[in-house]
């Protein structure tokens, strides 16, 4: 990518409920709406970079748009492919938070973009951390998380992964409500972070089973 400094000072978001990226993380997303294509298309003609944004779904919507939370996630298209019916399978990287300066007028084609502030978080850019990480409590907190949600998993790799790998992933994936989402991405750090994930775990992990299963990781 770019150094720090040449980062964009605007950036196309692409809102999208429940999907929370992460630095460091990988959210592959399926692109069917005109606007997002055009988005899509865009930023692959430069540099690749979009910001995705959580939805706050506890404030009424306004003139047919969601009230976006004010910190967000900028990505790297890392792959794309188009399919027959024309959508975009694309897989983005995540590089480093974000924070909302301003909502712009929409693209012609109607996508949002915002101007941006990058400078909160520029460690997001150095190496995660992994030993500040209570990897055992985290481990303990998931797997009734998993057994009260019917949820399988293949635990040989969940042992294996690095920790702060496993911090990001568990993060993305968990069907955490939208504002947990949001208090994980906004986390001083990756320390910090994990600390709220195994609370949420624990918290969630503590409910009623629900019926089926399916598999995560």
């Amino acid at each position: 990518m770019a150094s720090f400094r040449d980062l964009p000072t605007e950036i196309p978001i692409f809102p999208l409920a429940d999907a929370l990226l992460l630095p460091g993380g990988r959210l592959p997303l399926n692109v069917f709406e005109p606007r997002y294509l055009a988005m899509v298309e865009d930023a692959l003609g430069a540099g690749r970079l979009l910001g995705m944004v959580l939805p706050d779904q506890g404030v009424q919507r306004t003139d047919n748009r969601s009230t976006i939370y004010r910190t967000g996630c900028l990505g790297r298209v890392a792959s794309f492919s188009e399919t027959g019916d024309g959508r975009y399978l694309i897989t983005l990287l995540g590089l480093l938070r974000f924070d909302v300066l301003e909502e712009l007028p929409d693209h012609p084609a109607g996508y949002r973009r915002v101007k941006a502030a990058f400078a909160p978080y520029r460690a997001d850019l150095e190496p995660p951390e992994g030993d500040t990480v209570d990897r055992a409590a985290l481990l303990g907190a998931l797997r009734p998380y998993f057994s009260a949600r019917g949820i399988e998993a293949d635990w040989a790799a969940i042992e294996q992964a690095p920790t702060p790998d496993l911090v990001t992933t568990l993060c993305m994936v968990c069907p955490f409500e939208g504002r947990e989402k949001q208090a994980l991405l906004e986390a001083p750090g990756p320390g910090r972070r994990a600390e709220l994930l195994t609370a949420l775990l624990r918290i969630d992990g503590a409910g009623p089973a629900s019926g089926g299963t399916r598999r995560t990781m």
